[in-house]
Order: structure tokens, then C-alpha cells, then sequence
């Protein structure tokens, strides 16, 4: 009957294994609260969204193809903020207007 370790120092044995456990698992909710601060701190850090943006083209004269509102979810990759007067001269000057977001209505230019 000795052979086997008396109920006592299993139940210490799995306290320990739980404790290391549940250090663990506070590690990693202190971790993840720091993640989500800078998160945070990012977020508020980041300028607003332009109201126009001109989205380019991969061409090499890297010449405008698309005007949107700055929220749009069509932009591309290689799109810059500008003004609302800018917008609109490029807008008359034949640039497209986003077909899902419509620049060209809300900045009053139509065909």
C-alpha cells in the first residue's frame, strides 16, 4: 500500500500544476491588455480620413484613375487625400468617380 503516493501530495501536486496554470494564463491576459492599449493608443494617435481621396494607378506616369469620398471601401493601395477642389477638377478633367461611393454627387459634378 506504500507503493502508492497518499491522496495529500497528489492534491498538492495538482494545486501546483494549476497554480503554474493559472500564472500562466494571467501572463497572457497582461500581455493581451498591453496589445490592446497600443491598439487603442494607435487608434487615437491616427489622423482623420481626408473627405477626398484620388486613388493612382500601378502605370509608371502613375496618373489618377479614381475619385472617391475619403471613406470609401474601394480604395486602393496607392490613393492620397485631397481637397474638395481638387476632387473636383479632377472629376472634370475625366478622372472616374467611384461607382459604389459617388464623389461626383456629392461634390455637385455631374455629366
Amino acid at each position: 500500500m506504500h507503493d502508492q503516493p497518499d491522496r495529500l501530495a497528489q492534491l498538492r501536486f495538482l494545486e501546483r500544476v494549476q497554480q503554474a496554470d493559472l500564472d500562466r494564463t494571467r501572463r497572457w491576459i497582461a500581455a493581451e491588455e498591453l496589445r490592446q492599449q497600443e491598439r487603442e493608443r494607435g487608434e487615437a494617435r491616427r489622423p482623420p480620413a481626408p473627405d477626398w481621396v484620388i486613388d493612382y494607378g500601378l502605370n509608371r506616369d502613375n496618373l489618377p484613375i479614381a475619385v472617391h469620398t475619403g471613406g470609401c471601401d474601394m480604395l486602393g493601395k496607392r490613393a492620397r487625400g485631397v481637397d474638395a477642389d481638387t476632387a473636383r477638377r479632377a472629376l472634370v478633367e475625366g478622372v472616374t468617380a467611384c461607382g459604389h461611393c459617388r464623389p461626383d454627387t456629392e461634390l455637385g459634378v455631374l455629366d
